[in-house]
């Protein structure tokens, strides 16, 4: 086969992968289709890399399996997480991806076959930019997630100032790069202190925030792939990296959309402070706490349940007692329905992918726009695990920093049962008045024990 039919051969492989890539979206935008999607995104990432290392172009194997092998190593592991570390398994490979695109521009700098011109440059600059700032940015995100790195926003005066100045600074050195490439003095300087903006950018955002931070994260990642593409002249990365970059973006306008705020307010609103008011104040009011007896009694007695899932039911891994719940209440005649909040969890589509996997059918998982005209009708809403989704201080308290925020109108149910460990605010670091309503009865202990507990005076005691 003469060179040109292999690159036609080539280039037919990466338009299949690209349509792959597109398609994965497609099936991704359904939860009965997303398995599809997983499985046509995998596909197409495989089909890429075969393709390329059947490249001409590509003359030394050593050290590309050598580093699959490294990469395989690392990624099985971070692939076999439990489903509370998702998340920050998520930014991590953020991380990993932003890293990998900022290194290989780093490379096409200073080892690249031919002096690299202005307009490469600019290519080259704002790729490394990016990915670094990607790079530390999602080592930041994972760290609170994790809990190894404060959760709550780091924050001090003047703090936006320094962050814009740092950009700034590196936008500044990628000019002065583009008018003179051949400044190599300046290029690490550039490097570092994009690394140093990505820390000073994720650092002051609260726990509340994150999954919008990752969605975020997740676009920057694909756009300093994207980038890369352009650098490399690899039309493959180009499409694959700009369909990552614009649906995270998307998918951040969508959930910055469904908490009423603005991507500035994201950024730079240090969202997640512990109220202090609403701290002290906690103390003074009255929790009403039942027992599992009791709440077996409530649900039994119900026509109409709704259940709201939040991350506490991912940490005590309890959304297979969950679906056994939901089977026992379904078999007594009482309808039961999934509210889910497009921020629950930590991640975008947490609830989704947990109550998926205790094959919770996708029919009974309603969102929120959709269910909460239907909280007014419901005996009981059961809360497992979510706190500031469910936060009525969204709608009555000025002062709130969630004032605005779309949530789900729990407080409006006939009862409300809500399982949670202790009186501690939820990852947001906002107290929640729900609590302390007449209609509202606190079931204290884990989540899975609890739900263990309740489907055991449900069924008889057997």
């Amino acid at each position: 086969m003469n060179p040109l039919e292999l690159q036609q051969y080539l280039d037919f492989a990466y338009i299949v992968a690209v349509v792959l890539f597109i398609l994965s979206l497609k099936f991704l935008s359904s939860p009965t289709t997303s398995r599809l999607g997983v499985l046509a995104g995998e596909i197409g990432a495989a089909l890429a890399v075969v393709v390329t290392l059947c490249n001409p172009e590509v003359t030394e194997y050593r050290w590309v399996l050598i580093t699959l092998i490294i990469g395989a190593g690392v990624g099985i592991p971070l692939g076999l997480v439990h489903m509370t570390a998702v998340p920050q398994r998520t930014a991590l490979s953020h991380a990993f991806g932003a890293l990998s695109a900022a290194i290989i521009g780093i490379a096409e700098y200073y080892v690249g076959t031919a002096p690299v011109t202005r307009f490469q440059m600019g290519e080259i600059a704002l790729e490394v930019i990016i990915g670094s700032l990607t790079f530390t940015g999602s080592l930041i995100a994972a760290g609170k997630l994790q809990e190894i790195l404060p959760q709550r926003p780091i924050v001090y005066r003047g703090q936006n100032i320094v962050s814009l100045s740092v950009l700034a600074g590196a936008l500044g050195l990628a000019v002065a790069l583009v008018v003179n490439p051949a400044n190599t003095m300046l290029f690490p300087i550039m490097v570092v202190v994009a690394l140093i903006f990505g820390v000073l950018l994720v650092t002051p955002i609260g726990g509340a925030d994150m999954p919008t931070v990752i969605s975020l994260l997740n676009s920057y990642a694909g756009f300093s792939a994207a980038l890369l593409g352009f650098v490399l002249n690899s039309k493959v990365l180009v499409v694959s990296g700009a369909l990552d970059g614009s649906s995270g973006f998307i998918l951040s306008v969508i959930m910055c959309k469904a908490m009423n705020r603005s991507f500035t307010n994201v950024m730079f609103g240090a969202f997640g402070q512990v109220q202090a008011s609403a701290a002290g104040a906690k103390e003074e009011r009255v929790v009403r706490s039942a027992t599992p007896e009791d709440a077996a009694a409530i649900l039994e007695a119900a026509n109409r349940v709704v259940i709201v899932p939040g991350y506490g039911m991912a940490v005590a891994q309890a959304q297979h007692k969950v679906r056994e719940l939901y089977d026992i209440l379904t078999k007594k005649g009482i309808d039961v329905r999934f509210a889910i909040h497009p921020v629950a969890g930590r991640m975008p589509g947490h609830m989704n992918v947990l109550l998926a996997e205790a094959d919770i059918p996708y029919e009974k998982l309603i969102e929120m726009d959709e269910i909460n005209g239907d909280f007014p009708q419901t005996d009981v809403a059961l809360i497992i695990g979510a706190n500031d989704v469910t936060n009525p201080a969204a709608r009555t308290d000025k002062s709130s920093p969630i004032f605005g925020m779309p949530i789900l109108d729990v407080d409006k149910a006939h009862t409300v049962m809500v399982i949670k460990r202790s009186m501690n605010p939820g990852f947001a670091g906002i107290d929640n008045p729900l609590y302390y309503l007449d209609n509202t009865l606190m079931l204290f202990g884990d989540a899975k024990q609890f739900v263990t507990s309740i489907v055991k005076e449900l069924s008889g005691g057997h």
